[in-house]
């Protein structure tokens, strides 16, 4: 009989597999259980939510581990640690980044981890605006009627992911800068990713 694998237990495969990032994972994690959030498992990184509301995850990379704040816009951050890692596009996400040679201080991020859950509780929340119609560029257009991986994978994308290619494809003024957008467009499209996931990430 398989027992199912609980999400602490999957995070716990999760830093096991770690090399570079194993002890400040354990010690961000001892943390943020000192509290009432829930320890979840969303996009295969340690995410812990009040209510279901997502308050704070971890996330590894290659240069710098990340502890995300969900609602983040909202924290004092009077230690000024946090930042925004998608100007101009993430209006309540904020990162706040550690890298290999960081000191971690459990105490202030006990603080700011302790500040996301009373706003939580709060309900200070900025929701993501929905935008219903996708507007498609005649370029895009064109490419998606004579390339039928590309509109098939086009349209498995999410409404929002869509959007992104089409302004991106349609803002640029030249013909010759549309084009060259579409093709680096179509490679991440047939892919199944969107244009900013790799900034989503970081």
């Amino acid at each position: 009989m398989n027992l199912k694998i609980t999400d602490s237990e999957k995070v716990d495969i999760f830093i096991h597999k770690q090399t570079k990032w194993k002890d400040k994972l354990q010690l961000l994690r001892s943390v943020i259980q000192q509290t009432e959030l829930k320890e979840e498992v969303k996009w295969g990184k340690p995410t812990y939510t009040l209510n279901g509301k997502l308050v704070v995850a971890m996330a590894d990379f290659k240069n710098h581990l990340a502890l995300w704040f969900h609602q983040g816009v909202f924290l004092k951050d009077e230690a000024k640690t946090l930042i925004n890692a998608q100007e101009g596009v993430t209006k309540a996400l904020r990162q706040w980044r550690f890298k290999q040679d960081d000191e971690i201080n459990p105490k202030l991020i006990l603080q700011y981890v302790e500040e996301a859950i009373e706003n939580a509780k709060a309900g200070k929340e900025i929701k993501p605006v929905k935008k219903k119609n996708v507007s498609i560029p005649l370029l895009l257009k064109s490419a998606l009627a004579t390339d039928k991986v590309l509109k098939e994978s086009f349209n498995k994308l999410t409404p929002g992911r869509q959007r992104e290619y089409a302004e991106y494809i349609g803002e640029a003024k030249r013909e010759a800068t549309q084009q060259k957008r579409l093709d680096k467009s179509s490679e991440l499209i047939k892919k199944g990713v969107g244009l900013h996931d790799k900034y989503k990430n970081c």
